[in-house]
């Protein structure tokens, strides 16, 4: 299968990336099996970044060759996912550790529903129904360099700013 990573450089040979920012599955390389969303992600990047140009990073990825990893999938934006996202995203996570993490990415329109979970504002049952309704795409996040091992470098395609 084909992976991309949206960016405002090219990533031929990626890395495991501890931020200052908690995210949805922890630190690691993320990528996306939708183009789409990695077009996307490389022009926010770049705005943010105010330097480099968009381009998608490609790489492949054979699912068969992964059974000797710990592997979490999440099926769809369901409260085991909403749990594990909002305690990564508050720095808590304590359980399992995993070399890949499957699963729904949170969107721009489901960030806000993520916010008030997190911060308390709604409680799970409320936002696992305004999640309902999402088409997610899915997201695959390297969190070990073993994991990553998996992950091959395709090309780089230039994204029209």
């Amino acid at each position: 299968m084909l992976l991309f990573h949206g960016s405002n450089v090219e990533v031929s040979e990626p890395k495991i990336v501890v931020s200052n920012r908690s995210l949805d599955f922890g630190a690691g390389f993320y990528t996306s099996a939708d183009e789409r969303q990695a077009e996307k992600w490389s022009k926010l990047q770049t705005l943010r970044r105010k330097n480099g140009r968009p381009v998608v990073s490609v790489y492949t990825f054979d699912e068969n060759k992964i059974s000797d990893l710990r592997v979490l999938r999440f099926k769809s934006a369901d409260s085991k996912w909403l749990k594990y996202v909002s305690d990564n995203r508050k720095g808590i996570y304590l359980g399992e550790k995993y070399d890949v993490v499957v699963g729904p990415i949170a969107n721009d329109s489901t960030m806000t529903v993520i916010n008030s979970y997190v911060s308390g504002r709604i409680d799970e049952e409320t936002a696992l129904i305004l999640l309902k309704p999402q088409k997610l795409s899915t997201q695959y996040v390297f969190l070990t360099d073993t994991g990553l091992s998996r992950l091959d470098f395709l090309e780089v395609k230039l994204i029209e700013e």
